[in-house]
């Protein structure tokens, strides 16, 4: 994991440092942007989020956390995900990508999950893009966790802007698609916590969640906004079916205050 994160990071340096500007015929010719502007543009502030978290016994956990929506030249931050843009692709850019998540668990003081090891954050980085489009956005992510579940994590998301009575909302509808190594980490039960647990051994295969959600954008008074956003999430079979989970849905949601950078 350590040489992924060094990686990483040599990677990202590398590109927030390279010119803006397009640098050949190709590239000034894309629907892309032509010139990336060397300031911040987007949204900065704090929120708190609460997801809900398919594990028995494990209650939602509100956090207080710091809120990115934003570019900066190369750069970008989208809540959880961050990364550079490297090449333009038609609407948008080839970019280098990583996730903050928080789909670890501990399990001591957990009488459901009595004998079942804990399981670590995952860290997926990879490639995506975010190319915005006549008709919308689209978000496509490929990641792989160099945590401990070695999993491959798939992402599709369609996102529409509607503006109503100085109100914005933004309806998504995507699909998350985890390799079987992901599920098996974070809803497997090895041999071993099959004899210590006295649940069933069980080994999930891939499974695929699709999603919808929506943000509301309300503005408050000199650039400052509160966004509102709710998701449902909707249990693959092989997480659904697990022996440590006891809920079919997955629900997510945020308030957040931020200030918009023009």
């Amino acid at each position: 994991m350590k040489a992924a994160c060094a990686f990483f990071l040599l990677a990202a340096f590398i590109a927030a440092n390279s010119p803006a500007e397009a640098n050949s015929p190709a590239e000034a010719n894309s629907p892309a942007e032509e010139q990336l502007p060397n300031r911040i543009q987007g949204d900065l502030g704090i929120f708190i989020d609460s997801d809900q978290n398919p594990i028995r016994g494990d209650s939602t956990r509100p956090m207080l956390l710091p809120f990115g929506y934003f570019d900066y030249g190369r750069v970008f931050t989208r809540i959880d995900t961050f990364g550079i843009k490297t090449l333009p692709v038609e609407y948008g850019y080839l970019e280098l990508v990583g996730r903050v998540k928080f789909d670890g668990y501990e399990t001591a003081g957990n009488a459901a999950l009595k004998g079942i090891d804990d399981r670590q954050n995952s860290f997926p980085i990879g490639l995506g893009t975010f190319q915005l489009t006549p008709i919308g956005g689209f978000f496509l992510y490929a990641l792989h966790d160099v945590n401990r579940s070695q999993g491959n994590l798939y992402e599709a998301t369609y996102a529409a802007e509607l503006k109503f009575g100085g109100m914005t909302a933004y309806p998504e509808a995507g699909i998350e698609y985890y390799s079987s190594k992901y599920t098996q980490y974070y809803y497997g039960v090895s041999n071993s916590e099959a004899v210590t647990s006295g649940y069933a051994s069980y080994s999930p295969a891939a499974a695929a969640n699709p999603f919808i959600s929506l943000l509301l954008q309300v503005p408050l008074v000199d650039g400052w906004n509160a966004n509102f956003y709710l998701r449902r999430k909707w249990l693959g079979a092989a997480i659904a079916n697990s022996p440590l989970v006891d809920k079919k849905l997955g629900d997510a949601g945020f308030v957040a205050v931020v200030f918009h950078f023009d």
